[in-house]
């Protein structure tokens, strides 16, 4: 089995779900394009402001923890390339590109939380050459990447206690190596339990309009040697009531003070049916997605995507283009249907108030 966070080219080649190798290619960041998967595995390269915002827009790179650190590396790029004479010039750049890669995504708290951990780190360091600012930000980035590499690398250890040998999983959207640093934040358990031998069965809800479960999660995990089954949204009751899920496991993009969390559309419905059912639902998450400023998933902005993703999905029309339409990016769960959060400091369970305030207080 090959490792669980890289996959082989049709040409022989190892490569890795998310690459921003700035070492090898300065001022440049690179990544897999997601929108061409699974059909083809291919990378772009990325040194302006405007191609990174619409990277990130356009769901080139997704998820909300390579978000940030595909903006935090983009933020390094594209400051790299700025030639400006002064310290005081080079930050007042840094900051307009920061505010600009910003409001690229609005409901993924890990982008503004990289970015201003860039901001932050330039602080003290205001009278610097510009160089030496070019070098700390870089670093920053890099520091980013790193970190969210070994928080889900723990996600995965916490999250594996929860699973036993034979159970069957549903995930909803992607929540893997692609979304992430390296490693993934709800299939990090997984990969975890499967190299402890355990097998597992994956129920991979599609995840409408943009499939994000189908093209993305079920391509990962297949490489991975993973059993995974995909199923269209709406039959996650069934496969519920046929007594084939023990667990549900998802991602976050934004988690607040009381628990509320926001997550890809239809995960709601997904927590809504396993507590109908029974069955035990989790969410993944690292430090830097839990927004404490935030005091409950009122206070969430949420995403809405062009009315095309619906109406033209994937290039063919589906539904009259003269009709309405409603294309939330994004859904809330409310905190008493979700049984734990699985983090880098273990799991944590309710009174999410208190123990969230706890965790990352």
């Amino acid at each position: 089995m090959l490792n669980s966070v890289s996959w082989k080219c049709a040409d022989g080649r190892i490569v890795r779900a998310f690459q921003p190798d700035l070492a090898g290619l300065p001022g440049k960041l690179r990544l897999i394009d997601q929108t061409l998967l699974p059909e083809q595995l291919c990378y772009v390269e990325l040194a302006d402001a405007a191609a990174i915002h619409d990277a990130i827009v356009r769901l080139v790179v997704r998820g909300a923890p390579a978000i940030g650190c595909a903006a935090a590396l983009g933020l390094a790029a594209v400051c790299r390339n700025q030639s400006v004479a002064t310290p005081a010039a080079f930050l007042a750049q840094v900051r307009r590109t920061a505010d600009y890669l910003a409001g690229a995504r609005p409901t993924a708290v890990n982008l503004s939380w990289a970015l201003r951990r860039c901001l932050d780190s330039l602080e003290a360091k205001t009278a610097a050459p510009v160089e030496q600012l070019q070098d700390i930000l870089l670093q920053t980035a890099l520091d980013i990447l790193q970190e969210d590499i070994e928080l889900c690398r723990a996600i995965g250890n916490h999250g594996a206690t929860l699973l036993q040998d034979g159970m069957g999983i549903l995930t909803h959207c992607n929540a893997g190596a692609l979304a992430t640093g390296d490693y993934g934040t709800a299939l990090a358990p997984l990969y975890v339990a499967a190299e402890r031998g355990l097998k597992l069965r994956v129920f991979s809800d599609e995840t409408r309009p943009l499939l994000q479960g189908s093209r993305l999660t079920a391509w990962e995990l297949h490489q991975a040697g993973i059993d995974v089954t995909v199923i269209c949204d709406n039959m996650a009751a069934q496969v519920m009531k046929e007594k084939r899920i023990d667990l549900v496991i998802v991602g976050a993009d934004r988690i607040s003070a009381n628990g509320d969390t926001a997550n890809k559309i239809g995960t709601y419905m997904a927590a809504v049916l396993a507590h109908h059912h029974r069955i035990p639902f989790y969410v993944a998450a690292p430090y830097s997605t839990f927004d404490p400023a935030t005091p409950d998933g009122d206070g969430i902005v949420i995403e809405q995507r062009p009315a095309t993703e619906i109406s033209r999905g994937f290039g063919k029309i589906t539904a009259p283009e003269q009709v309405r339409f409603y294309n939330p990016a994004f859904d809330v769960t409310p905190h008493e249907l979700i049984a734990g959060f699985i983090t880098e400091r273990g799991i944590l369970r309710p009174p999410f108030a208190r123990t969230l305030a706890a965790a990352f207080a």
